[in-house]
């Protein structure tokens, strides 16, 4: 991947204020990627992650170097099926949570694989 131009002054997402226009490069790569070897990218879809920022269409980083933790967002295969969802551990169990309050979250299946975490959400503004 190439690098970008990059302004290292923040942006206000209030009120404007004068920048000095002073600029760097940005390595979307280095930025984004933290394990080339072992990340990937999906497509997400559907809305049980919208209370994470997640929409129908973003595209995630996913990180199978990353730890596995409670309260991480995971790409988790059941059935040959991916699913995207935040894993949290409730009363000795692990659970796959929907960020969607009318979706439903549900138990890890025993035979599921945690395929790696997200670690970037890609969001079209367009």
């Amino acid at each position: 991947m190439s690098a970008y131009p990059y302004f290292i002054e923040s942006v206000p997402c209030g009120f404007p204020s004068p920048a000095d226009g002073h600029q760097e490069s940005l390595d979307l790569d280095e930025y984004l990627i933290r394990h080339p070897n072992a990340t990937f990218f999906l497509r997400a879809s559907g809305e049980s992650m919208i209370g994470a920022g997640i929409y129908d269409g973003d595209l995630l980083v996913v990180d199978r170097a990353e730890t596995v933790a409670p309260g991480r967002i995971v790409i988790a295969r059941i059935y040959d099926e991916f699913t995207c969802k935040r894993l949290v551990r409730h009363q000795g169990v692990w659970w796959l949570k929907a960020e969607n309050p009318a979706m439903k979250s549900f138990p890890l299946p025993q035979d599921a694989e945690i395929f790696g975490v997200v670690t970037r959400n890609i969001h079209n503004l367009l």
